[in-house]
């Protein structure tokens, strides 16, 4: 058996159909590199384990006893990797189009990027635009606060932060690549010591993107790798999902952003927040049956919010 070049690595958690379909999409589309793929499973209750086994014994499925989170998976998976380059796959995810080979050509054509991301779409093969994101700035979170970049979000200034306007059918240099398609030498990964663990799930790649930077990394992302990353397939309720998700956001501010700028960063995600509460509450009044449920989850969130603006390291302090 070859050697692989590539390493595939998958963290699941209760999406067994849909990580039987990202397994198979793999191997489907993957013709020309020399890859191994392993699936760390963190403890899902829905006989993914068992599905995978038997579906695909190719795989090197490591099923964990408990649930570690998107970060510590990927970290400990790698651990088994040997490929010279490291892929992490969303399990919700469908590749097309021969796009692990696609992407793994682009990276030796700009080997000096050292991370490296595609281009995403939704479920119906519109453009799915988190492929890749700016780091957070004073800037662009004032104008998400404000609404500018939900008015604006077809701008590059106002909606910078998701690089406003860009389709994605250009190569690019970017901030991050968003952990569901991202690829990186082994060797920089090791040199990263990973993914921290201070991040249970969320901005875990922005964190290793900006570490990365300060070792001189450029990360690129190429239109010609393109998937599909439905998004959200192990967080079914979304005031959970969104508290995880600036609890995340509000560690990385707190690791990366100078002291000074840390309390308006804070600021910026409550009045998001905030905003966002006002917001539904008005148009609930017009149309209730349409705004009702939503607007009663972002309330669950602003009542949540001691357990978000601190970040995970604030969370665990208590």
């Amino acid at each position: 058996m070859k050697v692989p070049e590539i390493s595939i690595i998958v963290v699941s958690y209760n999406t067994q159909e849909m990580t039987l379909a990202c397994i198979a999409s793999v191997y489907e589309q993957t013709r020309e590199a020399e890859f191994e793929l392993i699936v760390y499973d963190n403890d899902s209750k829905d006989g993914s384990a068992e599905s995978i086994k038997e579906q695909f014994p190719g795989v090197k499925l490591i099923a964990a006893k408990d649930n570690i989170g998107f970060a510590m998976g990927n970290n400990e998976a790698i651990k088994q990797a040997s490929g010279d380059y490291i892929l992490l796959l969303n399990p919700d995810t469908v590749v097309l189009d021969a796009a692990i080979d696609q992407l793994l050509g682009f990276a030796k054509a700009h080997d000096s990027a050292e991370i490296w991301g595609g281009r995403t779409l939704f479920g119906d093969k519109t453009l799915n635009v988190n492929s890749c994101f700016r780091k957070m700035s004073v800037w662009n979170q004032f104008c998400r606060a404000s609404g500018l970049a939900a008015i604006f979000r077809g701008s590059g200034f106002f909606n910078s932060e998701e690089y406003g306007g860009w389709k994605r059918d250009t190569i690019r240099q970017v901030d991050i690549v968003c952990g569901c398609f991202f690829l990186i030498k082994r060797n920089m990964w090791n040199t990263l010591q990973g993914f921290d663990k201070r991040f249970f799930m969320y901005a875990e790649e922005a964190d290793l993107c900006l570490r990365a930077h300060k070792l001189g990394a450029k990360p690129m992302i190429t239109p010609n790798a393109t998937i599909i990353h439905y998004g959200g397939g192990s967080e079914k309720i979304r005031s959970d999902k969104m508290v995880r998700l600036l609890s995340a956001k509000s560690e990385l501010l707190s690791i990366h952003w100078p002291n000074w700028k840390i309390p308006f960063g804070k600021i910026m995600l409550k009045s998001w927040v905030g905003a966002r509460v006002v917001a539904l509450a008005i148009l609930s009044i017009f149309s209730p049956e349409k705004y009702q449920a939503n607007l009663q989850n972002w309330k669950d969130i602003w009542a949540r919010s001691d357990e978000w603006i601190n970040g995970y390291t604030g969370r665990k302090a208590k």
